[in-house]
């Protein structure tokens, strides 16, 4: 049995907190302020999990101090826009032996970098690892069966972050491409925009299937050319957690692009859904990358004519559409 701490009392923090619970750990959740805090210490109901009951026994707090204080491994599953901010507030808390697991996706427009290298940059001489694949939040808690990776730089520590999270009902498989990983659960959430945008115009299952197919090849070139090892877009971070993000209803991303294909403005999309769409954030740091690296991403690109200079998603369409003849399959 472990002592965790898991940052976030959002959807996917308190669904982690969940697991690690019923996996026998010992666990304390932290939330962005004492109201909410207090909120599920009274209620056992967490807002963003409808139907939910959290068990007796999880903790709650609003200090990081206190999150930190008794850990042996901290979960970061707050937003990912505010994982760097949250990180350098941890640091005068935090002691390098303790476990650090990022389980957010995205990537940071200011400098292009992704969780885990945020989270190094802050906690100085920490051992970072990450959580990803397909995992959305309201079936982790009703414990239906899934499959997801956890990676890091060496195979130990990522054989350590396996072990935390293996259940009946949560498979965890390891690697050591952690690049890999996280670039393919934080770019996932770009093409996942653009399924929900196809689907919003009255696009078919064709569409779906061609943006998953031609999403994963983009996601791919771009991660070959930044060190990372192709056959983990295959994986479950790769294929994986794109088909479930594309396809699925709980998807936010999806959601949003849906909403965009329908004529609604990116404020009123993501006002509509009511919570964070990492696709949205993730999108320019995205096509930066592809730019930096010298790789062709062209739903990628769309995607921010669509979002950010207001283009058509009709027309965008087209583009994508009648883009030069090329093969499938580069050599």
């Amino acid at each position: 049995m472990k002592s965790l701490s898991v940052l976030g009392s959002g959807a996917w923090g308190t669904a982690l907190a969940l697991l690690l619970m019923r996996n026998g750990h010992e666990v304390t959740l932290w939330a962005s302020s004492e109201e909410k805090a207090e909120e599920l210490r009274k209620t056992g109901q967490p807002p963003a999990l409808p139907g939910i009951r959290l068990p007796d026994g999880l903790r709650y707090t609003a200090s990081l101090k206190e999150a930190a204080a008794s850990a042996e491994g901290i979960i970061f599953a707050v937003a990912s826009v505010y994982t760097r901010s949250t990180a350098a507030r941890l640091c005068p808390f935090w002691r390098p032996d303790q476990l650090i697991v990022c389980a957010s996706k995205g990537i940071e427009n200011e400098t292009l970098k992704m969780q885990a290298e945020q989270v190094e940059e802050e906690l100085p001489s920490g051992t970072v690892s990450c959580l990803s694949g397909p995992s959305h939040a309201e079936e982790v808690a009703k414990q239906l069966p899934t499959t997801c990776v956890a990676a890091a730089q060496d195979e130990q520590t990522a054989e350590r972050v396996q072990l935390l999270f293996m259940s009946p009902t949560f498979r965890v498989y390891r690697s050591t491409d952690l690049i890999g990983v996280e670039l393919g659960g934080s770019v996932k959430n770009v093409i996942a925009l653009a399924a929900g945008i196809a689907d919003g115009l009255g696009c078919g299952d064709n569409t779906k299937a061609a943006l998953i197919t031609r999403g994963i090849a983009e996601i791919t070139r771009l991660g070959v050319r930044m060190g990372a090892k192709a056959d983990t877009f295959s994986g479950l971070s790769g294929i994986g957690d794109l088909i479930v993000t594309c396809a699925s209803m709980h998807s936010r991303n999806r959601r949003a692009g849906i909403l965009i294909g329908r004529g609604k403005s990116v404020e009123e999309a993501m006002g509509e859904v009511k919570q964070v769409v990492e696709g949205v954030y993730s999108a320019k740091a995205a096509l930066a990358l592809a730019k930096k690296y010298g790789v062709e991403m062209p739903i990628v690109e769309e995607v921010n004519r669509i979002l950010f200079s207001h283009a058509d998603p009709r027309s965008a369409l087209d583009q994508l559409m009648m883009r030069d003849p090329a093969l499938e399959v580069r050599p």
